[in-house]
């Protein structure tokens, strides 16, 4: 790595300014509000997942549900946008492919793509009320102490792929500090000041806990990631399985019923099986039938190869986000009733 991106990138935790709540990038901050007592050792980035998911075993299975804090946000959240964001997993999967890899390669969890997603909608276009520009909404002065040029001709924060590699050694940054990916999209957004100021206030590093002592645009900002998060992917993304579970859910048999009769979508998401046979006319029986072990193979491998009579494609395409929309106000409620 070239030495001055290094030394660039190394000084980014001393350089960021966080004043109110404004994006990190807007402002320098102060080598102070970086002391060992808000430095946590970085650990396995998946497990900085740790606060927006609570762990419960069903079944001898290890999964992750929604932290109840989060639901009534989400649920309101997912009435307004569940439709715009079923449609961007169509025409974001180029970006948010490039953005898996780029994420993968500086071993970054690839949910961490939402991010941009609620910074941007993915517009390279995109310019914030403050000047932050580009996918990852970076200000000129942080963009280049990342290694992205600025000038009057050209413009790095709009470039897809070098704004995801920038973002991701910022992001890499932060949770070396954090450990928790909730404080890191936190201090993304109002900056490291102020978490440090609302850790030491509420003497929690749980976002939960330490929530009214941040910015009301941030605590909005993470929930944003959450509902995001949720509606792209449910608890498929943090659901873990041994091998030989999954090798199990893999072999499962197939109902034999004539190809020429079904057509095969491969879905992503949290859908519910009684929602999808409900919206088909399907009875679940029927639908299983076609379909075993549907949710628990979604969740475990994030998609699914959907068996659907031919009969009834045209109507799941015409009802699919508002399939998508039940499934996950059903699984919400369900958690609400525990």
């Amino acid at each position: 790595m070239n030495k001055l991106l290094l030394l660039a990138t190394s000084l980014i935790c001393l350089t960021l300014q966080s004043s109110g709540a404004t994006h990190p990038s807007k402002d320098i901050v102060k080598e102070s509000y970086f002391n060992d007592s808000t430095k946590t050792k970085t650990n396995d980035p998946k497990l900085g997942f740790k606060n927006l998911f609570e762990s419960e075993e069903i079944a001898g299975i290890n999964t992750h549900r929604l932290h109840p804090k989060a639901i009534n946000f989400v649920e309101d959240y997912i009435s307004d946008n569940t439709n715009r964001l079923t449609q961007m997993k169509t025409w974001g999967k180029p970006y948010f492919d490039m953005m898996n890899s780029v994420l993968t390669k500086h071993g970054l969890p690839v949910e961490m793509k939402y991010l941009s997603v609620i910074e941007s909608d993915l517009k390279t276009s995109a310019v914030s009320w403050a000047g932050a520009v580009g996918p990852w909404q970076f200000m000129p002065a942080t963009a280049k102490l990342l290694g992205l040029t600025v000038t009057k001709s050209r413009d790095d924060r709009k470039d897809f792929t070098k704004s995801t590699n920038a973002a991701a050694k910022y992001l890499t940054q932060l949770y070396s500090i954090y450990g928790d990916w909730l404080l890191v999209i936190a201090a993304y957004n109002c900056g490291p000041g102020n978490v440090n100021k609302a850790i030491h206030k509420s003497g929690s590093r749980n976002f939960w806990d330490m929530q009214q002592f941040l910015p009301a645009e941030t605590r909005k900002h993470v929930k944003k990631f959450i509902a995001t998060h949720y509606i792209m992917e449910g608890g498929g993304g943090m659901t873990t399985l041994t091998k030989k579970e999954t090798d199990n859910l893999l072999g499962i048999s197939i109902a034999p019923v004539a190809d020429s009769l079904v057509t095969v979508i491969n879905v992503t998401g949290k859908y519910a099986a009684n929602v999808v046979a409900s919206n088909l006319g399907l009875s679940i029986t029927d639908f299983n039938s076609l379909n075993p072990n549907f949710e628990k193979t979604l969740s475990s491998k994030g998609n699914y190869d959907l068996r659907i009579p031919n009969e009834k494609l045209e109507l799941f395409h015409q009802n699919k986000p508002a399939i998508l929309q039940q499934s996950v106000q059903q699984m919400l409620t369900a958690v609400r009733s525990r």
